[in-house]
């Protein structure tokens, strides 16, 4: 499997923009409470969507697509709302590195599950002897990372 760069790229500034966001949304969970930050964000979140969508034509799907799809694709819906509501009370508590650290962690270890099993219509990526030694150094790493 060939790795495209650019999708690469786009992946470490979408995870530079979490930890950014995870600071930010903390921040304004302090300010408003958790699940008011959490409201907030996720509805700041819609209404940019919706300005990316039409006015500015950036999509390039098909929205008439909508119900056809299995109905279990829509818990990402469900599961923005317990990751944002996550970040927002985990952050304060155990700081922005800690926090982001085990997301990662956590993050890298369900993906590779998800790799492996082919779900949702994704292609199968096989486990391996190196991802489970990199999962372990990331282990390692997470550990290392929380030694103050």
């Amino acid at each position: 499997m060939s790795l495209n760069i650019f999708a690469l790229v786009i992946a470490a500034l979408s995870g530079s923009a979490m930890a950014l966001q995870g600071a930010l949304n903390s921040a304004l969970g302090k300010a408003v409470g958790l699940l008011e930050a959490t409201l907030v964000v996720m509805s700041i979140g819609a209404l940019t969507a919706l300005l990316a969508l039409y006015p500015l034509g950036l999509g390039k799907g098909n929205l008439a697509k909508f119900s056809t799809v299995p109905w279990y694709y829509y818990l990402g819906g469900i599961l923005i709302v317990l990751i944002t509501y996550g970040v927002v009370a985990s952050i304060p508590a155990v700081g922005v590195a800690n926090a982001t650290t085990f997301i990662v962690a956590a993050q890298v270890a369900t993906a590779v599950a998800v790799d492996h099993l082919g779900l949702f219509g994704l292609q199968a990526v096989p486990f391996s002897w190196w991802k489970l030694l990199g999962l372990g150094l990331l282990a390692a790493g997470t550990r290392i990372i929380l030694i103050r």
